[in-house]
């Protein structure tokens, strides 16, 4: 089964706050979300995540987090 696509941290923060903006007009988070392309516990989860970075502190988190990964590599 496929995994879907990957977002880049760039992606993930434009839909975060598409999401919102639309809620703010009014919208219910599931039509909002369905309106985004994504499942509302897809949003709900990157809220959690990536809740109040801006994009350069949502880049530092991907680079440390492969780096992490490489690290548990070597030593395992």
């Amino acid at each position: 089964m496929a995994r879907g696509r990957r977002h880049t941290p760039e992606q993930i923060l434009q839909l975060l706050q598409q999401i919102e903006a639309e809620v703010a007009r009014g919208s219910e988070t599931p039509r909002a979300c369905y309106l985004a392309g994504i499942c509302e516990s897809t949003y709900y989860r990157w809220c959690k995540e990536f809740g109040n970075m801006n994009v350069n502190q949502a880049n530092r988190l991907n680079a440390l987090k492969k780096e992490n990964q490489k690290l548990k590599r070597l030593i395992a």
